[in-house]
């Protein structure tokens, strides 16, 4: 993004998960990983826990709402996961965890990410940013609609992120489905930038998260006509990096910060 000389700001550095390549993600040991890789920002995964769902609704399609009561009264902890198979497989730290180690050195020297994966008990993040003073410091990131909307107005001063497209599989890596998933990928690439100038408004997101392969350089632009950041993810090749800077964006994400090392 410009600054307001009109120079172009120096790349946002994205840690994801941490440094998931180095140290499995989503722990403080791969946060840390990240900062010693030089980040300036690290994305961590916010989880409600399956508890919350004992109808056995997917976490993919689970809604927004109030949180089922765990033993004892109280929702179980938010955590740190991509999904409920991710937390289930090894030990995560929970929300609390996570944000009391960004209080503490190295990671009081970052920024973070907190990407929200399923919609509802946003008021527990705003709630834990504020009384760890993390406000300045922190942004999110979502595909869920409804969550940029209640984080906006349970915290103005928030930046928010809006992540694009709102996936449910990862269906790139499905052999059979590749040809259909290239056929639609270039047509969401065509048309994002127009979707982008519209909705960027409306949400009020101070950036726009993007599966790297949508990038354009007619995206970077409406971007920076909005004055919001394009953040690319999840590359780990470093051309694609390159080319993905000569496009215009703002930040990149990577499982292996040890590229942004390579790229000058």
């Amino acid at each position: 993004m410009d600054s307001p000389g009109g120079a172009r700001r120096p790349l946002r550095r994205v840690g994801h998960k941490g440094a998931d390549a180095i140290v499995p993600g989503n722990t403080i040991e791969s946060f840390r990983a990240a900062v010693e890789a030089g980040v300036e920002t690290i994305e961590l995964d916010v989880l409600r826990p399956r508890s919350d769902f004992p109808d056995g609704t997917d976490w993919r399609q689970a809604k927004a709402g109030p949180a089922e009561a765990g033993r004892g009264g109280a929702p179980d902890p938010l955590v740190c996961a991509h999904d409920w198979a991710d937390a289930a497989r090894r030990e995560h730290p929970t929300l609390a965890e996570a944000l009391d180690a960004f209080t503490q050195p190295p990671l009081d020297a970052v920024e973070l990410d907190c990407d929200l994966k399923v919609a509802g008990r946003e008021d527990e993040l705003v709630a834990a940013l504020r009384e760890r003073d993390l406000m300045r410091r922190a942004m999110t990131s979502t595909m869920e609609i409804g969550s940029i909307v209640a984080l906006g107005e349970l915290a103005p001063e928030l930046r928010l992120g809006w992540t694009y497209p709102r996936a449910t599989r990862a269906w790139d890596r499905k052999r059979w489905a590749r040809p259909l998933v290239l056929a639609v990928g270039a047509s969401m690439r065509q048309r994002l930038p127009a979707l982008a100038a519209r909705r960027i408004p409306k949400l009020g997101v101070s950036a726009l998260w993007v599966y790297h392969p949508l990038a354009s350089r007619s995206l970077a632009e409406t971007c920076r006509e909005a004055e919001v950041e394009l953040i690319a993810w999840t590359v780990d090749d470093l051309d694609r990096m390159r080319e993905l800077i000569d496009l215009g964006v703002d930040g990149i994400c990577t499982n292996d910060p040890r590229l942004f090392g390579r790229l000058e």
